[in-house]
């Protein structure tokens, strides 16, 4: 069953735009694995978050892409500019009028 998150993430003071930057870098790996959408924004009212909404064909290859070496290094390359302030939810997607 598809399953989806959709998170945000605080960041330091003036990095939204370089973490969204890392999160939007093409990677392959990730639809290789099952990543059906990976969606990454941010907000004008909210200059310190980022948002994420993300796809994926199970929970299983969701958490098969925390162990790609590129999801990895993104991940890295992140942390130093992030709060450590992490909110959201995850689900069982259970349908779409946009496909059958």
């Amino acid at each position: 069953m598809t399953f989806a998150s959709i998170g945000t993430m605080g960041v330091k003071p003036g990095m939204r735009d370089a973490v969204i930057d890392i999160l939007i870098r093409k990677n392959p790996a990730m639809g290789n694995i099952g990543c059906l959408s990976y969606e990454v924004g941010g907000r004008d009212d909210d200059p310190d978050t980022v948002y994420v909404a993300e796809i994926w064909e199970s929970e299983e290859a969701h958490d098969a892409s925390l162990e790609l070496d590129e999801v990895k290094a993104a991940i890295s390359e992140a942390m130093p500019m992030l709060t450590g302030d992490f909110g959201g939810y995850d689900f069982m997607v259970a349908g779409s009028p946009l496909r059958d």
